[in-house]
Order: structure tokens, then sequence, then C-alpha cells
């Protein structure tokens, strides 16, 4: 049985149970001819099915009854209406308002996953598919709960381990399962923006030491290594996830708070649900070792060949993995748009039939294993436009220390900057950023003549905002943005939450520049004294708070400046190449 049959009693498609209730005029879910109708996809107290084999610890699947649709009775002309029949009920499937797209999580690569809930299968069915989903428990490598009032990240992580059926022709036969595709997503706290930040496999980085729980139930702890390549901190000497959610803070500084792992079958039993997905290639594509098929310009791909086009490293580019990442940015892209489009969110079919196979291909964290918390991620994630979803891969370069390179290292030039506006819950898309209106005197405090900023003179502290901002901020002021007469005073005798300021009255001029510069408040600016720099001269003194946003942000904006860093979003169309 194939991952969209897995969990489905006589392989009964669940979206075929539902028909139309004349006397309550709502869809309910059919049973057997002797069975009332409801609208949960079992009766109740129904015992679940064992555990299918080679499903991950504490999954296990409830068996949809099957049946066949019984007519009501007749009413007679003139008789009461009758009562509604016994059962939980639910409004048709799919029949949702015009703002409501469907939620969806995603990963690229080898994997590709939608994660549908909060439709209107009623909770018995979130029920179900909470069955689906399989758990491992991370420990404190991932928060302990989720909340819809923050900003979050979860790790999506695409394994290469071949297991399950289905996916015997892919990936290494003896391998662990390694991080072959990994994708950072972040949403932001007011549900704007996200950005999607791919992670290379073959990137160099430290893994730490990681607690982790061994299938006897014992814990122990797997030593860290230093200087290899990203995909190993997940599978070899045991590592789980939460070693590898926590190979992702020590390389970026972000912790990572859940994560979803999928595998091969997702991107075939989920571009099959929603009746493919549309790519377009520049010219025509015959990959022998991937048997991808294309002709130039656009073709729909589902199941095998869409498999085939995340995986292919020889078709595109390069044939490097950061051609491939850029391949299946695209890819998501396009799954995204199709999973939001009337078609799909309007067919009954479709949503259950992709709630079906995306919830058999994840492994999450305990903390949303549970129904209730995968469907308030899902009706958080369908809050964020299409067009305010950034897809990035990680700044990186060349490995120096290879003399033919074939793995890559962080770009410390650029990545820092990526790495503090999602530290910062700042959108790579233009948002509108929420102002508040100051009092007269210190609005005035803005206004009047601004010098050259090659005459400012600031010195710059660190108050409160991440490791490393001052020599950030001081790199872009003095490269970017012409403030030549800056210097890194180093950190601030106490932390600030608010970036500040201050500057004597013959310098107020040079106070507004840098205002001006940096997206300063009037309040931001504080009149006082100046201060000497390291040439005798008097200084202004800029001290960074907690509200520092990263390197070329501006304090009044809701959007990052990403020079040299390549993006795109998933409303638009692009051709791989």
């Amino acid at each position: 049985m194939d991952a969209q049959g897995r969990g489905r009693a006589d392989n009964v498609d669940p979206a075929d149970q539902w028909v139309l209730n004349p006397n309550t005029g709502e869809y309910e879910l059919r049973l057997t001819p002797s069975a009332p109708q409801s609208a949960v996809p079992g009766p109740r107290g129904s015992a679940p099915s064992p555990s299918r084999p080679g499903a991950p610890q504490g999954r296990t699947t409830t068996p949809v009854a099957p049946g066949r649709d019984v007519p009501p009775p007749r009413r007679r002309r003139g008789a009461p209406p009758e009562e509604p029949l016994p059962g939980r009920r639910g409004r048709r499937p799919g029949k949702q308002k015009s703002t409501a797209k469907k939620a969806l999580l995603w990963t690229g690569g080898t994997m590709a996953f939608v994660l549908v809930a909060g439709a209107t299968t009623g909770w018995f069915y979130l029920k179900h598919l909470e069955g689906n989903v399989g758990t491992t428990d991370v420990g404190d490598a991932a928060a302990s709960n989720f909340s819809k009032d923050e900003a979050f990240d979860i790790l999506i992580i695409g394994t290469d381990k071949r297991t399950g059926e289905g996916n015997e022709g892919y990936g290494d036969a003896g391998s662990v399962g390694h991080a072959d595709t990994n994708i950072l997503l972040h949403v932001s706290k007011d549900r704007t923006n996200a950005t999607a930040l791919s992670i290379p496999r073959d990137l160099i980085v430290d893994i730490p030491d990681c607690l982790t729980k061994q299938e006897d139930g014992n814990d122990t702890v797997v030593a860290g290594q230093e200087d290899v390549r990203f995909n190993r901190s997940l599978g070899e000497r045991g590592r789980d996830a939460g070693c590898t959610m926590r190979t992702v803070e020590v390389a970026t500084g972000i912790k990572p708070d859940h994560f979803v792992m999928a595998d091969f079958n997702a991107v075939k039993t989920l571009t099959t649900a929603v009746d493919g997905v549309e790519v377009c290639v520049e010219k025509a594509v015959d990959d022998k070792k991937s048997k991808l098929v294309l002709p130039a310009g656009t073709s729909k791909v589902e199941g095998e060949q869409a498999l085939a086009f995340v995986r292919t490293r020889h078709a595109f580019g390069n044939e490097g993995d950061l051609d491939r990442i850029k391949v299946q940015q695209q890819f998501l892209g396009s799954l995204m748009r199709k999973m939001t489009s009337g078609d799909t969110l309007t067919s009954p079919t479709k949503l259950l039939k992709l709630a079906e196979a995306a919830t058999n291909a994840l492994t999450v964290d305990k903390a949303i294993g549970k129904v209730g918390t995968l469907k308030d991620i899902a009706l958080e994630l369908k809050k964020v436009p299409t067009k305010n979803i950034s897809f990035m891969t990680i700044p990186v370069v060349d490995n120096p220390a290879e003399p033919t390179p074939v793995t890559v290292v962080i770009d410390d030039s650029k990545a820092p900057q990526v790495f503090d506006a999602i530290n910062n819950d700042v959108s790579f898309t233009e948002v509108k950023a929420q102002q508040k209106k100051e009092k007269a005197e210190v609005a005035a405090r803005l206004k009047g003549t601004k010098s050259a900023a090659s005459d400012v003179r600031v010195r710059i502290f660190n108050g409160g905002a991440a490791g490393g901002s001052a020599q950030r901020q001081l790199s872009y002021l003095q490269t970017e943005a012409g403030v030549t007469k800056s210097e890194n005073a180093g950190n601030a005798d106490a932390a600030l939450a608010k970036t500040t300021l201050e500057y004597a009255p013959d310098q107020a001029d040079q106070a507004r520049r840098l205002a001006d510069i940096m997206g300063l408040s009037g309040s931001a600016l504080k009149p006082g004294k100046s201060v000497t720099n390291s040439q005798g001269l008097p200084a202004m003194t800029l001290t960074l708070g907690k509200d520092f946003k990263g390197a070329g942000v501006k304090l009044n904006s809701a959007t990052a400046a990403t020079p040299g860093v390549d993006r795109s979003t998933a409303d638009k169309v692009q051709c791989a190449s």
C-alpha cells in the first residue's frame, strides 16, 4: 500500500464518504447502512489498528469505516422539520472563505510535504491524522510547546535513508539517514512574512555533543565533531534530529523551536494528491541518472517524475548541490502556489488525500505531534501571503582548505546579516512597519539640516544586541553608508532595550544624518555631550540595544537589506536553467 493508502480501511477515500444531509443542510460522513451519519471518520470508541510495520515509534492508524450512502426518509408535506441525525456535525470539506488558504509546511530536495489541518473533517479525523505522524523525543533541543503568539522556527529535514515502501530505488542502500536536504523555516511573529533558509548538506560545520534517546529508552551523549559536513549531523553515530537542530544553532546562532522530517514518498504522494505541479526549464532535460525527461518550457510533474525533478544534480547549472537547491526552491514555490489555488482549496478529495499523504510522510518532535498543535501551526501558517515567503540559501564560499573544493563554508561577509535578520524577526520582503507617533518636541529632533555622511564621527557600542553586532554595523557604515569616521568601541557598561545616539548640541546635523541612515526615531536621539574618539576628535556615541535588527537594517523598517544575497519568493514563476 502506498503512502496515500496507509491508514484507511479497504483503501476507501475519505473524501468520497462525505454526503449532504438534507435535514441539516450540512455535509456529513456516511458510514455503513445500519449506522447513523456522522461528521467523524469512524464510530466513537473504535479501537485503533495496530501500528503498521516500519512506522516510527508511537505511530498508529485508525481506519475509516467504509459504507454506502443511505438516502434519508422523505418528509411528509406539512410535517415539522426532523431533528438532525446524531453525530458530530461539520461543514462541507473544502467550503472555505476565499481568504482561508490551506496552511502548508515544506521541504525540498528528496522531500516535500504539505500539512493540511484545521479543515472541515472534524476533530476525530484530525486524531486519525495524528496517528499517522511519527514522533521523536529530542529533549531540550526542541521547545516544550508551540506558541501561537510568537515567531517560530521549524527545521525541515529531508533524509536520504532508503526505508519504507516505495523508496527501494532511491538513496544509498546502506545509509543511516543523513540530513540530505535542510530548510530552516522562520515565521514572523505578526505572520506577515516567512523565510525558508536552505542549508547546504556539504556545508562544513562543527557538530556539538548531543544527548539522544536510544531505542531501548536510555539516554546517551553522542560526541561532537569539528569541521565536518552538515549532513553528518543526522544518522551517523546514532545522531537524531535533535543533533541536527543543535548543529543549526551552533552554525547560525538561530535556535530551531521544532523539527519536521519527511521521507522520499512525500514528493511523490503530495504531487499526486494535487494532480501535479507545474515546473519550468529553460532547456530540454534528458538526465540518465535521475531518469528525468522534460521538454523546454513548462511541464506538469507528479509522482516519480516530480521526485526526479527535485533530486537531479546533473541537469542544471554546474551540476552541484547549490544549483540543485535553487531548483528545489523553485519547485517548492510552484507547489505552494498549487496548494493555495482555487481548484485545490475547493476540492474535498484533494484536501483529504493531501492530509493523508503528508502526515504519513512526517516525523516530528513530541511537542508538535499532538493534533491540536498541528492544527494551531497550520492555522498560523495559512496567514502568511505567498508573496512574502522568501527562499534563500545560507551565503557560502568554496572551502579554502581544499585544493579542489567540494564543500563550502559560511561567507562571513554576508551570512551574519541574514542570521541577524531572522533572529530579530525582520522580513526579507516589503511589509509595512507599524510606526508610533512621537510627541512633537521629540519628533522635532529629526528636523533640520543633515551633514554629509563622511563628516559623521561616531563610536559604536554593543549594549544588548547580538554578539558581533557593533563590528558588523561598523563595516556596514564604512563600506555601504559612507560613514568612514566611525569606530568600534566594544561593549557598553549596561544593556539597553532600545538603541540610542547621544550627541552634543553642535553635532545635531551629524545626528540627523546618522538617524536617517539607521532609521532612528526622535526618541532614540539623546541630546547630551560628545566623547573623544581614537584621533582625539569629538564624536557621538551610538549604543546598539536589544531592538537592533542587524547591520544595514533600519530600526524603523520591517524589511532587511541583503546586498549580494540571492533570494526568491513563493509567488514568482521561475525557470530552472
